[in-house]
């Protein structure tokens, strides 16, 4: 029991961090079983995220501080969305009222949901990280993931080399989250990965459901290819040093750089 009761705690502040995922995969799920009248479905999956929102919001489990970041979330995901769909790496098949150049308005919701566990699992965890790269390195290496996403289309994909460079600069970084008053410590790059891994799974889900569809996906559905879990490591990256920057300006002992020798 006394190594049980971390892993039940640590289980149930997952949970209670995952609240907006697990929304939208309801919202999947019973949007593809039952026929909506006078509602696409697309508008309707955007409609329970905007009420989940706002709801999260008045029942006080985020901030207004938290709304930002997952509105700027929000914002970036739909660029990616804009642009992958229209190089056709995925698509979104349904009629939608709500949707611009073939994607729809709540696909921006897919990355906020992230955003949101991030800032709850923060929250709930009480995060710290030490070791963690100075501004100037972050930023070149979260503009490098982004531009990435978008230049392999037609320059050659560098994910490997960004991948090296990460073990390079966060290869001695910590996160440290406290489980019933005991603080526990994780190498920040496995962290990035189970993320990362995790977001897959979801992904497997969401493609189940419908959410949206990649091109080997358009007469059955199929597993969304394990190279996936790589772009999702990336992407987990971005959304942490976003997320890490906005929390050092407000609260530094949270995130704590190296010094220089």
């Amino acid at each position: 029991m006394k190594y049980l009761r971390p892993i039940l705690i640590f289980a149930k502040e997952q949970a209670l961090s995952c609240i907006f995922p697990v929304a939208i995969f309801a919202t999947l799920a019973l949007s593809k079983t039952i026929d909506l009248p006078f509602l696409y479905r697309y508008d309707f999956i955007l409609l329970v995220c905007v009420l989940v929102q706002i709801a999260m919001l008045y029942f006080k489990f985020e901030t207004i501080d938290e709304l930002k970041v997952i509105c700027l979330f929000h914002i970036i995901g739909l660029g990616l969305e804009l642009y992958k769909v229209h190089m056709g790496s995925w698509g979104y098949p349904e009629d939608a009222a709500f949707k611009i150049w073939r994607v729809p308005l709540y696909s921006g919701f897919m990355y906020a949901s992230v955003a949101s566990y991030i800032c709850q699992s923060w929250k709930r965890l009480k995060l710290q990280f030490s070791g963690w790269p100075q501004n100037v390195t972050t930023y070149a290496l979260s503009f490098t993931i982004y531009g990435n996403f978008f230049t392999k289309h037609f320059i050659p994909d560098v994910r490997w080399f960004i991948i090296a460079g990460l073990f390079v600069f966060f290869g001695k970084t910590k996160v440290a989250f406290t489980l019933d008053k005991k603080k526990y410590h994780m190498p920040v790059i496995l962290a990035f990965l189970l993320i990362g891994f995790f977001i897959w799974i979801a992904e497997n889900i969401s493609t189940f459901f419908g959410a949206w569809q990649y091109p080997d996906q358009a007469h059955a559905w199929q597993m969304v290819h394990f190279g996936k879990i790589s772009s999702w490591f990336l992407l987990v990256i971005i959304s942490i040093i976003i997320v890490a920057n906005l929390k050092k300006i407000k609260y530094p002992a949270l995130v704590r750089e190296k010094k220089d020798k």
